[in-house]
C-alpha cells in the first residue's frame, strides 16, 4: 500500500514555487504521492505535471476535476500532457462536483450528475487510451475531427473518481480505474464502498478498482485542540448529502470524528484500519492543521508507513 500527502500552497506568495518545496520535502520523507485539489484557482493537472517534473520520485494525481463545467476533449488534454510530462506517473480524479458551488460558479444547471459522469467517464476513456473519440451521448458529445493524442502519454491515464454514494460507486466500478473517497472511515470503506465498487467492477469485467482513502488527519501531542480545529475545518462538507452519508456509515457524528488525530502509535495504527478495510493507499491532507512542526512530525511517520517501516 502506498502513501502520499495532499499538498497546499494556496495562501504562500508564489503557489507553484511553493508546492514544488512542498514537494521536494514529502519526497526527502519518503512519501510516495503527491496529490492536488482543483477549486477555482490553480490548474492541478499544471501544477502535477510540474511538480512531477521538478520531483521525479513522486507519483502526482489530481483530486479531483468536477465534471460540470469541463468537456472531455479539454480534459483529456490536460491530464495526456500532464502524463507525458511525468514520463507515466499522473493519475486524473474526477468528481461530480456539488450544486450550489455548479450554479453559482459556472451558470449552468446541475441535472442528472450521475449520467453526465457515465458519459464523461466513457468519452475520456477514449481520448486517453486512443486519442480519438466518436461518442454521441444524451448530455455530452466528443469527436475528434483532429487527432487528440499527446505523444508520450500512450500508456493512457488512470481514471478515478471522488465516487461515494452507491451510484457514482456503479458508474465508477464500470468505467474508472478506482475511487478517492472522502471523510469515509474505515467502518463505511469495508461495509458500504468498497464492496460496492468492487462489485461493480467484477460485474464489468474489470480488474479490481484501486481505493485510494483521503484521510484528513496529523500527528500531535495536542489532539484534542488539532479535533476542535478539524471540527471547524470540515463542518463545511457536512451540508452535502454523500460526504453526510459517508460521515453517517463511518459510526460517527461530525466530518471532525472521521479525522486521524494522534501520536505516532495511534496514527499508524488508524492507517492499518483503512489498509485491512480495503485501501490501497492513503492519501493524507490537512497535515498542517496542528502547525509546522506537527506537519514536519507527520510527514516523518507516514515515510516510515511508506517505506513499510513500522517503527512507532
Amino acid at each position: 500500500m502506498t502513501v502520499g500527502v495532499a499538498l497546499s500552497a494556496s495562501g504562500s506568495d508564489n503557489q507553484i514555487d511553493a508546492t514544488v518545496r512542498l514537494a521536494r520535502e514529502a519526497a526527502a520523507a519518503g512519501l510516495r504521492s503527491a496529490w492536488f485539489g482543483q477549486t477555482f484557482g490553480a490548474d492541478s493537472p499544471q501544477l502535477a505535471a510540474i511538480v512531477g517534473r521538478e520531483v521525479p520520485e513522486l507519483q502526482v494525481g489530481t483530486s479531483a476535476i468536477p465534471v460540470f463545467g469541463r468537456h472531455p476533449l479539454l480534459v483529456s488534454g490536460q491530464a495526456q500532457t500532464a502524463q507525458a510530462a511525468t514520463h507515466g506517473r499522473y493519475h486524473l480524479g474526477l468528481a461530480l462536483g456539488t450544486k450550489p458551488l455548479t450554479e453559482a460558479a459556472f451558470g449552468i444547471p446541475y441535472e442528472r450528475p450521475i449520467a453526465r459522469l457515465r458519459e464523461f467517464l466513457t468519452a475520456l476513456r477514449q481520448l486517453t487510451e486512443t486519442g480519438n473519440a466518436d461518442f454521441h451521448g444524451e448530455l455530452l458529445t466528443a469527436s475528434t475531427p483532429l487527432p487528440a493524442r499527446v505523444p508520450g502519454a500512450e500508456g493512457g491515464v488512470p481514471l478515478l473518481v471522488a465516487a461515494m454514494g452507491p451510484q457514482a460507486l456503479r458508474v465508477s466500478g464500470e468505467l474508472a480505474d478506482g475511487i478517492l473517497p472522502y471523510l469515509a472511515g474505515p467502518r463505511a470503506l469495508a461495509e458500504h464502498i468498497v464492496p460496492a465498487v468492487t462489485a461493480a467492477a467484477e460485474a464489468a469485467g474489470r480488474p479490481a478498482p484501486r481505493i485510494v482513502a483521503l484521510v484528513h488527519g496529523v500527528v500531535t501531542a495536542s489532539p484534542d485542540a488539532a479535533r476542535r480545529t478539524a471540527t471547524e475545518q470540515l463542518a463545511f462538507y457536512e451540508q452535502f448529502p454523500s460526504y453526510a452519508r459517508a460521515v453517517e456509515l463511518s459510526g460517527v457524528r461530525r466530518a471532525g470524528d472521521v479525522a486521524v488525530i494522534g501520536d505516532e502509535k495511534t496514527v499508524a495504527a488508524e492507517v492499518r484500519r483503512y489498509r485491512d478495510a480495503g485501501a490501497t493507499e492513503v492519501v493524507f491532507a490537512g497535515t498542517d492543521l496542528a502547525g509546522e512542526a506537527d506537519r514536519h512530525r507527520t510527514w516523518e511517520l507516514l515515510g516510515e508507513l511508506a517505506g513499510g517501516r513500522e517503527g512507532h
